[in-house]
């Protein structure tokens, strides 16, 4: 049993509706999951901050049962930027003007984004297992592409949606009840057997080859800085600081004010160490 006292809700936004769950008492944290999770993937992070945050956990538009952003040729609509807008939006209708991120992976650049784009709502980001695209692309050598191919293949039209359609659960064959729980499991499973969540999923990674890295660049030209306070953490069974060292030295490129440490974890953090991860995201939103 997660989200002990939780209310599950369907929000309205301009682009289309939100699901999400809410629940807990005090600070506003939004949680932003990667892929293909949904927000399920926070149950027992959300239930450990619950006693001293409100915390709000949405499907990013694109997955679980969140809108599917319309089409574009560069992908605009599925940018981390058209996001960070919609979850703003979301946030001013629960009545949040000003609140904490915290992404994980995909949504980690989506979190970025948000504090990039909109300061005054954004009180202090935490970025989990992420860099902004720009650094991934620009440090990309054959261990990236021989450890993070489906970046390249995700960025080609239609065919990766073929692939994993005709066999959901064969691609996506690391899902597993025992590490998720069974609500969490059957929720992201049934996500993955509607085409078109594959198709807004896939489209996330083409957003990132298309546009997300010109979004990147522009602020990057421009001097533009994060300028809240930033944590960022690494799962240290993961690869992120073996592909490009220490994320902290890199993060000091992007934000005014960055700490951060690794964590005893695979990738999917969450769910393997909930424990730890909220312990340091807390620890983090009290100063």
């Amino acid at each position: 049993m997660m989200f002990r006292g939780f209310d599950l809700r369907t929000v309205q936004v301009d682009a289309g509706p939100i699901r999400l769950r809410m629940g807990g008492r005090g600070p506003v944290v939004l949680l932003l999951h990667g892929h293909p999770r949904t927000h399920m993937t926070w149950g027992k992070v959300a239930d450990l901050l619950a006693p001293s945050f409100t915390v709000v956990c949405p499907d990013v538009p694109g997955f679980g049962l969140s809108y599917v952003p319309l089409d574009a040729t560069d992908s605009l609509h599925s940018s981390k930027a058209a996001k960070a807008t919609a979850l703003v939006e979301l946030m001013a209708r629960l009545g949040h003007n000003e609140f904490f991120v915290v992404g994980h992976d995909r949504g980690s650049l989506t979190a970025f984004r948000m504090a990039m784009n909109h300061p005054d709502a954004v009180r202090k980001l935490v970025v989990v297992d992420g860099l902004p695209v720009l650094e991934h692309l620009e440090r990309a050598d054959w261990k990236f592409a021989r450890d993070w191919y489906h970046w390249f293949f995700f960025a080609q039209p239609e065919k990766p949606e073929r692939v994993i359609s005709a066999d959901p659960d064969a691609w996506y064959d690391r899902l597993s009840p025992v590490l998720m729980g069974d609500d969490a499991y059957a929720d992201i499973r049934g996500a993955i057997q509607r085409p078109e969540v594959v198709h807004g999923m896939i489209e996330d990674y083409r957003a990132g080859i298309r546009i997300d890295h010109v979004h990147d660049k522009a602020d990057r030209d421009a001097g533009k800085k994060i300028g809240c306070p930033m944590l960022c953490l690494w799962s240290l069974r993961d690869d992120l600081e073996q592909i490009y060292g220490n994320p902290v030295a890199i993060w000091n490129n992007w934000a005014v004010d960055v700490s951060g440490f690794g964590i005893d974890s695979g990738h999917h953090v969450a769910e393997e160490n909930p424990g730890d991860l909220a312990k340091a995201v807390a620890t983090f939103l009290s100063k």
